[in-house]
């Protein structure tokens, strides 16, 4: 079982917007997807948790496409308050050479982390 970890900070876009491909399979190989966890790494505890919500879009994209709102997303717009984490687990995901997982966490603030759980199949 491999993991992948990447914290959604801005990736230097031109409208500041943080989304990131997490997780791309290789040619020649296919993943199947145990577990995504999506967490909002914000400290309830510090100063104005309620400032640091976090929302973000998830989608599963095949090879060649691009992401798009109305084709390949599983998940839009989901709000975690500071502290929380969004677990996605109950399905298993088989994904082919060339797809990939992507979030969008908008415009920030980039207080998201993403752990994916994988194996190869």
């Amino acid at each position: 079982m491999a993991i992948v970890n990447v914290p959604i900070v801005d990736n230097g876009g031109a409208s500041n917007e943080y989304r990131w491909d997490i997780l791309t399979v290789p040619a020649e190989t296919r993943y199947a997807i145990t577990t995504i966890l999506v967490c909002n790494k914000y400290d309830p505890a510090g100063a104005s948790p309620e400032a640091e919500e976090a929302a973000f879009d998830m989608y599963l994209v095949p090879n060649g496409q691009a992401v798009s709102p109305d084709d390949n997303v599983v998940v839009r717009r989901l709000s975690l308050p500071a502290g929380e984490t969004f677990t996605f687990d109950s399905e298993k995901i088989i994904l082919e050479p060339g797809d990939k997982i992507t979030i969008d966490g908008g415009t920030g603030p980039g207080n998201l982390v993403v752990t994916v759980s994988y194996l190869e199949v």
